[in-house]
C-alpha cells in the first residue's frame, strides 16, 4: 500500500465502519500462474473479543474457488470512494496534482463451510439486503430453488489476521488549500467527489 502515517486512519471503529459502508469487495488468492481474485459482497461481523470475520458465498470450482481451497491466505481489499485532485487547488500550485482515494486491506486465511454452513451464508447475505418482508427474502424462495443453488455454491470465513487501510485525503496540504479541494469537488458534483470533500472535510472539523 501507499503508506505515510498522516495517510493512516488510527481509529480501528472507522475502518470497520468503512469496510461495512463498502461491502462489495475484491478476495484475491494465489493461484497456479496468476492470482486469482473475485468480487463478493461480504458480511463484516465484529465479535465481542474483537476479531473480525468475513463471511459470503462464491460458485464452486471456478478459477478463484480452486486458487482458494489450495492456499487458504487471501488478501481482501475494500475500495471506497476516489477522485482526481489537481495542484491547481493549491496555495502552492507548482507540483504535480493527485489522487484521493480511500481503501482498506484485510488478510487473512479463508475457510469453506459443509452444506448447513453455506446455507445460513446465503440467508444472512440476503436478509442483509433484501429484508424479511419482500416477496425476494430467503426464507420466501421456493425450496427446489434454494436446494440446487446450494449445489452450485460454497459459504466462507475468512479470520481477519492483519488491517490495513490507506485514507489519503489531502492530509499533507495546509488547511487553505484543503477548503479550496473541498469546494472545487462539491462544484465538481460527482458522487465520488462529493464523499471525498465530506471527508476531508470532516477531518478539519473533528
Amino acid at each position: 500500500m501507499y503508506k505515510f502515517p498522516y495517510y493512516t486512519e488510527e481509529n480501528r471503529e472507522k475502518v470497520i465502519a468503512f469496510m461495512k459502508a463498502y461491502p462489495f469487495a475484491v478476495i484475491v488468492g494465489i493461484g497456479e500462474q496468476y492470482p486469482a481474485a473475485s468480487h463478493i459482497p461480504l458480511d463484516v461481523e465484529v465479535q465481542e473479543n474483537g476479531k473480525i470475520f468475513l463471511k459470503g458465498h462464491l460458485m464452486k470450482k471456478t478459477d478463484h474457488h480452486i486458487a482458494f481451497e489450495k492456499n487458504e491466505n487471501v488478501l481482501v481489499i475494500f475500495n471506497g470512494p476516489h477522485t482526481h485532485v489537481s495542484a491547481s487547488w493549491y496555495t502552492t500550485p507548482a507540483v504535480g496534482s493527485t489522487w484521493d482515494y480511500m481503501v482498506v486491506h484485510a488478510k487473512g486465511k479463508i475457510k469453506f463451510t459443509n452444506e448447513q454452513g453455506t446455507y445460513e451464508a446465503v440467508k444472512a447475505i440476503t436478509n442483509k439486503y433484501e429484508g424479511f418482508d419482500k416477496s425476494s427474502s430467503f426464507d420466501k424462495l421456493p425450496k427446489e430453488y434454494v436446494d440446487k443453488m446450494l449445489k452450485a455454491i460454497v459459504g466462507f470465513s475468512i479470520e481477519v489476521e492483519s488491517l490495513d487501510n490507506t485514507f489519503k485525503l489531502s492530509q499533507n496540504r495546509d488547511e487553505e488549500s484543503k477548503r479550496n479541494i473541498i469546494e472545487a469537488l462539491y462544484k465538481r458534483g460527482d458522487e465520488n467527489s462529493k464523499a471525498i470533500a465530506k471527508e476531508i472535510l470532516s477531518r478539519l472539523t473533528d
